[in-house]
């Protein structure tokens, strides 16, 4: 009995020797031009940044994006930043990005990692804590008309960004206390909600003490480079000192009140800082799936497109429903004292300097 193959089966044995011979033809996808397929609201939404500060951003980081060859069907430097700030903005899996972005998986992940480095780079210029006497000057001015709270250089404070389990050993050193798996990121915060330090490098399980006793700045003020100015702290979280100055436990006298007002008005400002930080950029808020150094890549590429979100005057994002509702407890609770013990009974010159500011400033208002 004779077979007849037919022209279908000759040409599906003709693939596959070329298959064979040549391997799997490569799959060119059609690239969108993310910049312009939405109009300005719809990328707003999407990116959580405006055209006009991708378009400024863009040539600061250009160079490191730009592929020497143009060839394969590189990605733009520009669509290589928008999806980055997709996967920021939406923190969905890479695969959903690919798809959207008409790239494979790796690619997205690569592109991310990649965008964060180059962002990153930025920091120095970008976060940069007040130094020169013109700085120091304008930033407790800007303090200061908050409420009245005088030489104030900075609010510090600390917060989770969560994180899957790491793996290995050491995994479980980044549980935090509220038992899931974080980074402990501390923060100096001016009065323009603009990041001036940041540290991103602690597991969750660290204590805002302990991060902030390693840290450069501590180091910088205890050497009385930043004479006449003080940080604002949690008693929660930090002891008094000379030049970190805590809320009072129990306010008895109108000017303990006084101050207590103040110094809460102020360090609020830190508190406004985390849910906008993270409103912008979900990613911090819902939990990076990212391997764990490039994390802290993105951490510290948010914290930049953060500050120059404020320096061009973005409009802040909206508050989705689903956004962690602890955020939003923060605010809400921003003119609470927690009353808790002192975090170290041992460091008298920081209470002293706090009493006197009471009685010589707060008491004369």
């Amino acid at each position: 009995m004779d077979i007849n193959l037919g022209a279908d089966a000759v040409e599906d044995d003709l693939e596959i020797i070329e298959i064979i011979e040549h391997g799997i033809p490569r799959q060119i996808r059609p690239r969108v031009d993310l910049f312009q397929v939405y109009d300005n609201l719809q990328f707003f939404q999407r990116f959580r940044l405006t055209k006009e500060t991708v378009l400024d951003l863009l040539p600061l980081i250009e160079p490191y994006l730009e592929f020497p060859y143009d060839i394969n069907h590189s990605l733009s430097p520009m669509n290589q930043l928008l999806i980055c700030l997709l996967a920021y903005s939406s923190n969905s899996h890479m695969i959903i990005i690919s798809d959207l972005a008409k790239i494979s998986k790796s690619s997205v992940s690569r592109i991310v990692k990649r965008v964060s480095v180059a962002i990153s780079r930025l920091a120095p210029r970008f976060i940069k804590f007040p130094r020169n006497l013109l700085d120091v000057n304008q930033t407790k001015n800007k303090f200061y008309d908050i409420a009245s709270f005088p030489n104030i250089i900075g609010a510090v404070d600390g917060t989770h960004i969560r994180i899957l389990s790491p793996g290995g050993d050491d995994a479980e050193v980044f549980r935090n206390r509220k038992n899931y798996f974080s980074l402990n990121v501390q923060v100096i915060s001016n009065a323009n909600m603009e990041i001036t330090d940041i540290v991103a490098r602690w597991p969750g399980s660290s204590h805002d003490v302990t991060i902030f006793n390693n840290s450069n700045i501590r180091r910088e003020f205890e050497n009385n480079l930043h004479r006449n100015s003080f940080l604002l702290g949690k008693d929660s979280a930090y002891p008094a000192r000379e030049f970190l100055l805590t809320p009072l436990q129990n306010p008895i006298t109108e000017a303990e009140q006084l101050y207590n007002e103040a110094h809460i008005r102020t360090r609020g400002i830190i508190e406004k800082l985390f849910g906008v930080w993270k409103r912008r950029f979900p990613i911090l808020a819902y939990g990076c799936r990212l391997k764990l150094q490039t994390i802290l890549t993105v951490i510290v590429a948010t914290a930049v497109l953060h500050n120059i979100a404020r320096n061009m005057g973005e409009p802040e994002p909206p508050v989705p429903a689903e956004i962690d509702a602890h955020i939003l407890q923060q605010l809400v609770r921003e003119g609470q004292i927690p009353v808790v013990p002192m975090a170290n009974h041992q460091q008298f010159l920081g209470p002293q300097v706090r009493r006197h500011l009471i009685q010589n400033y707060f008491a004369a208002l």
